[in-house]
C-alpha cells in the first residue's frame, strides 16, 4: 500500500480502534498523530490501513456539540447570560483550533495559546494577567509508560511533571478553587498529582487515551453553569468521551452570570 505523510490510517495490531494522520515517515515506520485522541505513537507501515478501509464510528465535533447545546437549557425571553472566560493553552496546535471552534459555537468567550508542554509554567503568569479568566486549560500530549510498572512514579509519564508545574503556578496565582477553575491533563495523565496540585478536573483515573475536546467539554459547561451554584458532577464527567475512566475532579461551582431584564 503506498502510503503517505498526511494519509489517515488505523493500525491492524490494535483491531483499528484509533484514527491517526500521518505526519512523517522514516525507514517504513510512520510517526502518528490521533485524530480523535490525543496521542503520538509510531507503527510499521505494513501494521497500517488507510482510513477508507477503515471502520469509523467516532462521533464528529458537530455531533459533540450538539448533544452540548441539548444539555443547556436557558430561558433567553426574559435573561441574559455571561459565561465565564476560558484560557485554554495547548501543545497542539490542530486540537486547539477544535476547542477553539467548540468554545465559540457555544458562544462562549475563549482565548487560545498553544505552547510546548514543557513551556506552558514558564510563561503562565503572563497569560492569566493578560486574560484573567474564570477557567483555565491547560493539556496537550502526554503517555504512561506502562512498561516502567508503577503508577506513583512521575517520571514515568511524558508530560505529567509539566501539566502538575503549571498548575501550581496558577494555582499560585489564584488559591481559590472556584476563583480560577483548571482543568489540566492529556492522555495517560497521573490524574491523583494533578488534582493534589489544586486541578478542579483532571485526566486520566484509569490512565486512558481522552478525546482531543474532552478538556473543553468541562470547561465549557463549567462556562455554561450558574456562577455561585455547584456543578453536579457526575452528569458533567459523563459528557466526556470515556467518563470517569478519562477524566474526573471535585465539586466545582459554575462561572456563568445570569441577568435581567434581557
Amino acid at each position: 500500500m503506498n502510503l503517505k505523510i498526511g494519509d489517515i490510517v488505523t493500525r491492524k495490531s490494535y483491531h483499528n480502534d484509533i484514527l491517526f494522520k500521518i505526519m512523517d515517515i522514516s525507514e517504513n515506520v510512520a510517526i502518528l498523530k490521533g485524530i480523535e485522541v490525543r496521542l503520538y505513537a509510531d507503527s510499521d507501515l505494513t501494521d497500517l490501513v488507510k482510513e477508507e478501509t477503515a471502520p469509523n464510528t467516532s462521533k464528529s465535533d458537530r455531533e459533540i456539540i450538539n448533544e452540548n447545546l441539548k444539555s443547556i437549557n436557558l430561558d433567553r425571553s426574559e435573561y441574559f447570560y455571561l459565561p465565564g472566560k476560558i484560557l485554554h493553552i495547548d501543545g497542539d496546535e490542530d486540537y486547539l483550533e477544535r476547542c477553539i471552534n467548540f468554545y465559540r459555537d457555544l458562544n462562549v468567550k475563549a482565548y487560545g495559546i498553544t505552547l510546548k508542554e514543557s513551556e506552558i509554567y514558564k510563561y503562565l503568569d503572563k497569560y492569566l494577567n493578560e486574560y484573567n479568566p474564570d477557567i483555565l486549560v491547560i493539556t496537550g500530549h502526554d503517555a504512561y509508560y506502562r512498561k516502567r510498572d508503577d503508577i506513583s512514579n512521575i517520571n514515568n509519564y511524558q508530560n505529567s511533571k509539566n501539566f502538575i508545574q503549571a498548575v501550581k503556578v496558577a494555582r499560585k496565582y489564584e488559591k481559590d478553587q472556584n476563583k480560577l477553575i483548571i482543568i489540566s491533563g492529556a492522555c495517560q495523565s497521573n490524574y491523583e498529582e494533578l488534582i493534589k496540585a489544586g486541578a478542579n478536573f483532571a485526566s486520566s483515573p484509569k490512565r486512558i487515551n481522552i478525546h482531543a475536546l474532552d478538556p473543553a467539554i468541562i470547561a465549557s459547561s463549567v462556562a455554561l453553569s450558574v456562577r455561585n451554584k455547584s456543578i453536579d458532577l457526575i452528569p458533567l464527567i459523563e459528557k466526556t468521551k470515556y467518563g470517569a475512566d478519562g477524566m474526573g475532579g471535585i465539586i466545582t461551582d459554575g462561572t456563568m452570570y445570569v441577568g435581567y431584564p434581557r
